[in-house]
């Protein structure tokens, strides 16, 4: 009985001294890895884990300088800032000292690929395919569910829930986008959104370094990103600083209660996002609309904190550096901290001189968003060095424009020539992001019969896509996918047909497209296949008339080529005296783009109802 007792003892102090050398489990290292060799010298590395503020902090690396260890009031952080300078690619080991407890955290500076910095951006050679992921295409049904994921279903009917599309998907169809003749796909969110509800849209993010998994892994997407290059197509990230899902674990334990306005407790913004640019704007209400939530569920972070702004950037330049995108689309870009942004694009233009973000910028001013744009006397001395703006002013205008007639003083494609009349505000109108719609507004081919109008469909695309800017299409416009916003968010963001193996028409598929679609698909990708490498239209200067007896002309020129069109805003033939247009029109014939034909140009010609001309010299 002796010996029991002591044996019990002698176990009870071995499982004690064990305890005492046991190592904290760290839940989560942001950035999981780095890259040596990158132009920013500095690197944050956050570290999560129970109670591992009191630990001392060293490193294994001799060229690596630990230059500063941050807690936070959350004593389950720890924030370490480096020095890699001097850093070749290498693994060393963070280590964690705690009394006699140690935690060896495994870190890797990678290998940069060769010119990694000297990605490609999106520009207006481009056209940019807008894709909601979760309602294009079902590549993998197996990752549909995930166990442990806290919106576990699949429910197609409703217009809310996730209905299942994923990467594979995507990558699929790279073949028809290509096909199709955009040269750049843009994702809405693909980053990690473990909501209770609505995860399917993506924009309340709870892990800013992991694929959303019923989307797939990060190698899946970094696979993606291949395989449309290889394809010849870029590909744009959609990202969100603003705010984030209020069951990201920076949320749920708060590093310190400053990581997000207002101490972490709701506040509403009021959406007025010409508050930032106003003059007369009180204190009040420019804190308001920039500190206040986006939503209960969408808590706002404060970039104002260093740490955060940190954070924040790094992500991105991970995103760009492990995956090889070639742009982000930042969402809500007026109502984050403007200094904190204009340094996040900076830093991304330091990085990688070529790329490009283009902000949400939906407010109905072109004066207004003008403001965001790189170098905008508007906002002067302040500059957000955000290059490409989106132009929701031209949007609206659109959405109009080819509903009415045209008179010469105002309405109809008249709308087009006086909006454009004024773009003197901006400091670089080609690096506008234009478009007829997308995963927020009405579907611009609409349910109400007055918008199931193939030249009206024609027209608007026309000029979408041979105007200044940089065009993008959201998914299935194409196919004629028509939704109305008043009938809620989720219908605007229909599943493409044939994207799941069940569906009963497979739009892929011209051999199953409507006469209608078939033309109206034809019709676009005869236009894309034109536009693309077309440097008239990428890079030419735009000069325009105002309409006269409704028809709007103007010409696009780039060195001794150039493009001219011709738009009638009527609803009947009209027909128009050349001699009013010889400036534009350097030979007596030219190539109609349309209709592959060579056609001389008399003194006259007649347009019929809402016809088009595209002429090349």
């Amino acid at each position: 009985m002796k010996k029991f007792f002591l044996s019990v003892i002698l176990l009870v102090s071995l499982f004690s001294c064990s305890s005492l050398f046991a190592a904290t489990a760290i839940k989560k290292v942001a950035p999981a890895f780095w890259w040596a060799g990158m132009k920013n010298p500095e690197l944050q590395v956050m570290l999560y884990g129970e109670h591992i503020a009191s630990a001392e902090v060293s490193i294994s690396s001799k060229d690596i300088m630990l230059q500063e260890v941050v807690k936070q009031e959350n004593p389950n952080y720890l924030l370490l800032y480096m020095n890699i300078s001097e850093a070749a690619p290498q693994k060393f080991e963070i280590i964690l000292k705690q009394g006699k407890k140690q935690t060896v955290v495994p870190y890797e500076l990678k290998q940069r690929r060769p010119s990694a910095s000297e990605v490609e951006g999106f520009n207006s050679s481009d056209v940019l395919y807008l894709i909601m992921p979760d309602r294009f295409a079902n590549g993998d049904v197996s990752n549909d569910i995930i166990p442990g994921m806290l919106e576990a279903k699949v429910d197609r009917n409703d217009p809310f829930a996730r209905h299942g599309g994923d990467l594979k998907g995507i990558e699929n169809q790279l073949d028809y986008i290509a096909n199709l003749g955009v040269t750049s796909i843009w994702l809405n969110p693909i980053q990690e959104n473990d909501m209770k509800e609505g995860s399917y849209h993506g924009y309340a993010i709870t892990d800013y370094y992991q694929v959303d998994r019923r989307f797939g892994s990060n190698e899946e997407f970094r696979s993606l990103v291949q395989q449309a290059h290889n394809k010849g197509l870029k590909v744009v990230m959609d990202m969100i600083f603003n705010h984030c899902g209020d069951q990201n674990y920076l949320f749920k334990d708060m590093p310190s209660k400053d990581w997000f306005n207002f101490k972490g407790n709701y506040v509403q913004t009021t959406f007025k996002t010409a508050t930032p640019s106003d003059p007369y704007a009180s204190d009040y209400a420019k804190k308001i609309v920039v500190d206040g939530w986006f939503s209960e569920c969408m808590p706002d972070f404060n970039q104002r904190n260093r740490h955060v702004a940190t954070y924040l950037i790094q992500s991105s330049i991970w995103w760009i550096e492990y995956a090889g995108i070639n742009g982000i689309r930042q969402d809500t870009h007026p109502y984050a901290d403007f200094n904190m942004m204009s340094d996040w694009c900076k830093a991304v233009t330091e990085e990688y001189p070529n790329f490009n973000i283009v902000g949400e910028t939906w407010i109905g001013s072109n004066v207004l968003v003008s403001y965001w744009q790189k170098d905008s006397k508007v906002a002067a001395p302040k500059n957000s060095y955000l290059r490409t703006v989106m132009d929701f002013p031209l949007m609206d205008q659109m959405n109009n424009a080819f509903d009415e007639e045209t008179n010469d003083w105002n309405g109809g494609l008249y709308r087009l020539f006086d909006y454009l009349s004024q773009d003197i505000v901006y400091a670089d109108p080609m690096n506008l992001l234009i478009f007829l719609d997308n995963h927020d507004t009405s579907r611009f081919y609409r349910s109400e019969a007055a918008t199931q109008n193939l030249d009206r469909y024609k027209q608007a695309l026309t000029f979408l896509l041979t105007t200044r800017g940089i065009p993008q299409i959201y998914y299935g416009t194409e196919i004629l996918m028509a939704a109305d916003k008043a009938n809620g968010d989720g219908l605007l963001r229909c599943d493409f047909p044939g994207g799941w193996q069940n569906d009963t028409r497979n739009c892929f598929d011209a051999t199953n497209r409507t006469a209608q679609q078939y033309e109206a698909f034809s019709f676009l990708q005869k236009l894309l296949q034109w536009r693309k490498g077309n440097e008239v239209i990428a890079k030419g200067k735009l000069k325009h008339f105002s309409p006269n007896k409704g028809v709007y002309v103007y010409e696009r020129k780039y060195g001794d080529q150039s493009v001219a069109v011709f738009l009638n805003g009527n609803n009947r033939e009209q027909t128009i005296n050349l001699n009013e247009y010889q400036e534009i029109l350097p030979a007596s014939s030219a190539h109609n783009v349309l209709t592959g034909e060579t056609v001389k140009l008399e003194k006259e010609w007649t347009l019929p109802s809402r016809g088009i001309l595209i002429l090349s010299f």
